[in-house]
């Protein structure tokens, strides 16, 4: 999503910024509804991919083994259980309403209460998006109480990997302090439980990154500050918890113009802060390391790499640092990250001598990806990382460290040898799913980022990792042959081709011959009519749609063909097609293999990308189309006529699988509602009645971008999220 920039917010010290808190979990903003619950309880997993997102924050807890936090920019946050060698997710109870809370802007520990942890909630800042929440624990966020805020947080923007904004005084650990991007720093005495803006030095833009740090060193507490201009002051002191001041002697400059992370060294005394010329992840061009002995208030630059020279093949060498942590175990040692290093590649740099000399691990590091074979990214040899901003290093073990990438978690016990440690995280952003009804995979999925996977064992990445041939980042378009289910199609956005077939059920591929021009700049949905021999692919409203009878060999515009429809193929009969056009309302189908389009059914719903248009499988001519909040349709004549289905409220997004045991329709899943709450539901009786088949603890925030049953196993049905990967479930 993007909109226009919230427009500032005035903030006055001492204003209250927080509502009554509520406990949790709950059903979150609306009503149970009158469906059916399963009678017999469903079980969710993760159809498992590992990891495939942003990690932008881990924390150890300094005080007790084995316990240790992470969040992502759109995913939700994690605890790690050491006994399984597992993260735990921590926010899938936060329903549709509450979408904008997947993403985590901060998170807070409490050294003299292992149980107790925080969490900063708000993904974006836009006025569209809604305002921020703090969640509190006492038992490792197990349950939690939530606090809404009046302010906005920004845990997918620009400046997600900086941090932490959130932190427990050294002082008292009833209270916290908070720090915003454009409604300055907050302040909690009764544990998070309600919040006050209260007086900082710098005064926060609509449009800045404000408060990017808060750390702890001995009694006092420092602020991080985004928004300086390179010359004035961007790093802020308190030693009482009420009065903050520059810090004397700061660097200034480019290279110190944003300070992104710091750590502090209890047996030195020294803080360690990284810099860079802006928030990051992306865009950095140049950044440095300083230490401040707090002691003398001396300061001391002790950045490994300079920025700005000259690789091998002539590159500028560009990049910022980013993540920062200290060993507690061996006075002097730390590890800092590069950020945004393109051309040499991230590292993470070590020094056991408080900075005079730096050793890159990256150089003897041997990875490991075999867990996750997706991180060769379609080549041979995995990254050591790009966007490192989360560090951390094990306060118990001095060779533990894990760093954080733009797709996965890297850890090592042995300063050399390094594996994804991710194990119960992820985080895709799910766009399409396809339930085959042969072969060895029963699901293949398109997500944002990480194109297309074909999942031979749902317990398991899969082995053949991203496909291939050619890689492609954003999959905007998955379909398989109704009657020939061994053909599949791909589209997405890729710089070596834009659309690919498979003749073996998604294991392999090879891209089309020719594709349009505009394919390049505008892929978009893609299908095959149901024996395989036609393809019709969209391209935005912008452009018609285009024809191939030869697999993709040659390619013909369809005029009538609506602009930015997805094409939806009839199962049976392989001369249908049908599209949805969201600015008219009017169904099109086409009875000539897709030559021509004719208008059927018009006067629905108008205005929304996201209407959803399917057809049940093993029926010619039986739409079903979901309106989100104006309700759920259905055609039996292709598209000619349309009748609401009166037991829907609402459909965002709609499949189907088995049928049930003595049933002749396939079983119908729903995201959606059926009386006022969005949840996932199920019907066996041709949508008659539903049965709400989640419950209050697994809702994954919006999941409206796809469904399906499995067309092999009843009751099994997979749901795409927007963060937390592919969540399947199954009848207990």
């Amino acid at each position: 999503m993007h909109a226009s920039s919230l427009s500032r917010r005035s903030v006055l010290a001492g204003t209250a910024v927080a509502a009554a808190a509520v406990s949790l979990p709950m059903t979150q903003g609306r009503a149970q509804a009158a469906a059916t619950p399963a009678k017999r309880g469903y079980r969710w997993r993760n159809a498992v991919q590992g990891g495939t997102g942003f990690i932008t924050g881990v924390l150890f807890h300094p005080s007790c083994r084995g316990l240790a936090y992470l969040r992502t920019d759109i995913g939700g946050a994690y605890r790690w259980d050491d006994r399984t060698g597992r993260w735990i997710p921590l926010t899938d109870h936060l329903g549709w309403d509450d979408w904008n809370l997947l993403g985590v802007e901060a998170m807070a520990v409490d050294p003299a209460h292992p149980n107790r942890v925080y969490l900063a909630l708000g993904t974006y800042t836009q006025s569209w998006a809604g305002n921020g929440a703090v969640l509190r624990s006492e038992d490792r966020g197990a349950t939690w109480k939530r606090t809404d805020l009046t302010v906005k947080l920004g845990g997918n923007e620009d400046g997600r990997g900086a941090g932490e904004r959130l932190l427990v005084d050294p002082r008292d650990s009833d209270t916290l302090w908070l720090g915003t991007r454009h409604d300055g720093l907050l302040k909690s005495t009764d544990r998070g439980a309600t919040w006050k803006a209260v007086s900082f030095p710098a005064t926060p833009s609509a449009t800045g990154q404000g408060i990017t740090l808060l750390v702890a060193a001995g009694r006092s507490v420092y602020a991080g500050w985004g928004d300086s201009d390179g010359t004035s002051a961007n790093l802020y002191r308190t030693t009482d918890g009420t009065t903050w001041k520059a810090v004397p002697g700061q660097p200034t400059g480019t290279a110190a113009k944003v300070p992104i992370r710091a750590a502090y060294d209890r047996h030195t005394r020294e803080l360690y802060v990284t810099y860079a010329d802006g928030p990051g992840p992306n865009g950095q061009l140049d950044g440095s390391v300083h230490k401040l002995r707090t002691s003398s208030g001396q300061w001391s630059e002790v950045t490994p790499v300079k920025p700005g020279g000259t690789t091998a093949d002539g590159s500028a060498d560009s990049f910022g640092y980013g993540g920062v942590a200290v060993d507690a175990r061996r006075p002097g040692t730390v590890v800092v990250s590069t950020n945004n290093r393109w051309a040499e590649i991230d590292t993470v740099f070590r020094s056991t001598n408080g900075g005079r000399t730096w050793t890159s691990l990256k150089d003897t590091a041997v990875l490991d990806v075999s867990e996750t074979p997706y991180l060769k990214w379609g080549g041979d040899k995995p990254k050591f990382g790009w966007w490192i901003q989360a560090l951390a290093l094990d306060p118990y073990d001095s060779k533990h460290i894990v760093y954080g990438t733009g797709a996965t978690l890297y850890g090592t016990r042995d300063l050399k040898h390094w594996a994804p440690q991710i194990r119960g995280v992820e985080e895709a952003s799910i766009r399409q799913l396809v339930s085959p009804p042969t072969g060895e995979a029963h699901l293949l999925s398109g997500s944002g980022d990480i194109g297309v996977m074909y999942h031979e064992r749902l317990t398991a990445s899969p082995s053949r990792g991203m496909a291939s041939n050619p890689v492609f980042g954003t999959s905007t378009g998955l379909w398989l042959a109704a009657a020939k289910p061994s053909y599949v199609v791909r589209a997405g956005w890729g710089e070596h081709g834009n659309g690919a077939h498979s003749n073996d059920g998604g294991k392999t591929w090879a891209p089309f011959k020719t594709q349009p021009d505009v394919a390049k700049s505008a892929p978009g949905p893609i299908a095959t009519n149901a024996d395989g021999s036609v393809l019709l692919w969209s391209f935005g409203t912008a452009n018609p749609g285009y024809r191939s009878a030869d697999n993709g060999a040659t390619w013909t515009e369809v005029a009538s063909f609506p602009k930015g429809a997805a094409p939806i193929a009839d199962p049976v009969d392989p001369t249908r097609f049908y599209a949805y056009d969201t600015t008219t309302g009017t169904v099109f189908a086409s009875t000539d293999s897709g030559r021509t389009f004719t208008a059927r059914a018009t006067g629905l719903s108008t205005g929304d990308s996201e209407f959803q248009l399917v057809a049940a499988p093993g029926r010619s001519g039986d739409l079903w189309l979901s309106l989100k909040g104006n309700g759920l349709y259905r055609s039996t004549d292709g598209g000619a006529t349309l009748a609401k289905v009166g037991s829907c409220h609402a459909s965002h997004t709609l499949g189907f699988g088995k049928a049930a045991e003595g049933a002749s329709y396939p079983a119908i899943y729903l995201v959606g509602a059926t009386d006022t709450i969005t949840a996932v539901y199920r019907s066996d009786d041709e949508a008659k009645t539903w049965t709400r088949i989640n419950d209050d603890r697994h809702q994954w925030g919006w999941t409206g971008a796809a469904i399906t049953g499995d067309p092999r196993v009843y009751g099994r049905v997979y749901v795409a999220t927007n963060g937390r990967g592919v969540q399947y479930g199954e009848p207990v």
